[in-house]
Formats: structure tokens, sequence, C-alpha cells
């Protein structure tokens, strides 16, 4: 089972975890270093992957530098600092660390706008953990934010379907199931429920559910280009060939993005 950056993609389709099963990027080490007497036990784990880590230029760098040391030392400008050291790591491609200072001035703050960036940049780490001791971490750190955020404001689907992925892959993915259910019986045209609850049929196996499922995203959502993408693998797996190809060749006609047309390119090579 592999996961991606868009969405939650959970496939097993090789050359679809190719296209987007990006490397994951964990906690920076010296961040952790840094700033670890405001950890807790459960932080994330400090062994590193730096695979595909972005570079910085030297002023950003610098910047970042001074950031983190503003994080030990306490500032009167805490919101403000996090956000920018954040906007930094997910520059530099370290989604975790990112959502680690995202969640210091969170939990200094009642602020909710900050503590649904906090979840939503813990829920992007969890999107790339492949380790299961990291994506239950992770599951819950999103949870715990966008959570506080969905308890003032349940109408926000958008948060419960992030919430609903987190279950997932955990010990009880009938819970995330049950509330992309939910969310579907309240907004039947939910893109983000649509979309989860097809890439779930593509989990199991159920090509032909999953075809149903991308068919009406892409009726309500014809721009979801992840959808379209994952509509057109869905019929190669279910062997409608003659739609598949149709369908890889709108994709093709969609994007410019080179990882995309290649993924969408070795597929029609197959057909």
């Amino acid at each position: 089972m592999k996961k991606s950056q868009l969405f939650l993609i959970i496939i097993g389709v090789a050359a679809v975890v190719a296209l987007y099963a990006l490397p994951k990027i964990v906690v920076d080490n010296e961040a952790q270093n840094t700033v670890g007497e405001n950890q807790t036990e459960n932080s994330p784990s400090t062994s590193a992957n730096t695979m595909h880590e972005n570079e910085l230029s030297p002023e950003k760098e610098a910047t970042l530098a001074q950031l983190k040391a503003k994080a030990v030392a306490g500032s009167e400008t805490i919101s403000e600092d996090m956000r920018q050291l954040a906007s930094l790591y997910q520059e530099k491609g370290k989604y975790d660390s990112a959502a680690y200072f995202l969640s210091l001035a969170a939990n200094q703050t009642n602020d909710l706008s900050l503590a649904e960036e906090t979840g939503n940049a813990y829920f992007e780490a969890f999107t790339f953990a492949l380790d299961q001791e990291k994506v239950a971490y992770l599951a819950g750190q999103t949870r715990d934010y966008l959570n506080r955020v969905l308890d003032n404001d349940p109408t926000r689907m958008d948060l419960k379907s992030k919430i609903a992925m987190t279950y997932v892959s955990s010990a009880n993915p009938m819970q995330g199931i049950a509330m992309l259910r939910e969310i579907l019986a309240e907004d039947p045209q939910n893109e983000d429920a649509i979309f989860n609850m097809g890439i779930l049929s593509m989990q199991s196996g159920q090509y032909k559910k999953a075809t149903e499922r991308f068919e009406e995203l892409i009726r309500y959502h014809p721009d979801n280009l992840q959808g379209q993408f994952y509509l057109a693998v869905s019929y190669f797996e279910a062997d409608q060939k003659n739609k598949a190809k149709a369908q890889f060749e709108k994709v093709k006609g969609m994007t410019q993005d080179a990882m995309i047309l290649e993924s969408v390119q070795s597929y029609l090579d197959r057909l």
C-alpha cells in the first residue's frame, strides 16, 4: 500500500505509484534536536529520509535558521514566525517539520485558523508517510487539530473528509468509510468524498465500482485532473480498453505535467 501527495492515493498500480508516490520527507533532524525540549514522546521519528529534499537559496536557509532560533527562545510574534518557518519547510519538502512548527504556535493560541493550518500540514505529511508508526502519529495529529475546527463548525465537510481518510489506514478503517458516506448523505456532490471513495474502491480491487465513482466525480467536477486520471486507470484495470484509451487521451489534453504525461503514455503503450 502506498500513499501520495495528491489528496490520499492508496492503490497498488505500479505506474500510478511511480507517478504520484513522491519520496517521503520526514522531520528535519536538526530541527528536532534544536527544539527537543518542547517535543513530546509521541513526536515524529528522527530517522530521516532526505530523498528529494528541495534546496533553498542561501538567503532562505539563513531565514530558516533564524526562525528556528526564535522557536527555541520564544517570540511575541510566534504565530507569524512559525507560519513563515512552516512555509520554508514546505518549500524545502519537509512537510512534517512544517506541521510541527505550526503546532508550536497553534498550541499557544485559540486561533482556529492556525489550528486548521496545522491540521492541514499534518495531513499533507500523513499522505507521504509509509512507516506505520509514523502514519499513526501523523493521522492522530491531523485529527486533533482539524477536529478543533470541525467542533466549532460541523459544516466543514472538507475537513471531515480528511479526518475520514486518516482512519482508513488505521485499525478501524470502517470508521473512515462511514464518515465519507455521512458526507455524501449530506452533500452527494462532495468532491473530496467521491474522490476518496473511488480511491478506496481501487485499493480493494473493485475497479468497476471505482469507474462508477470517478464517472460521478467528473460529471460534477470535470476539472478534477486526478479524477480524470484515475477514471482512466480504473477503466484499464477493469479491462475496458477502448474507454481507457479514450480517457487517457483526454487526460493528455488536460495537462502539460511531464510526470503525468509519462505515466499516461506508459498505459497507452500497454493498450
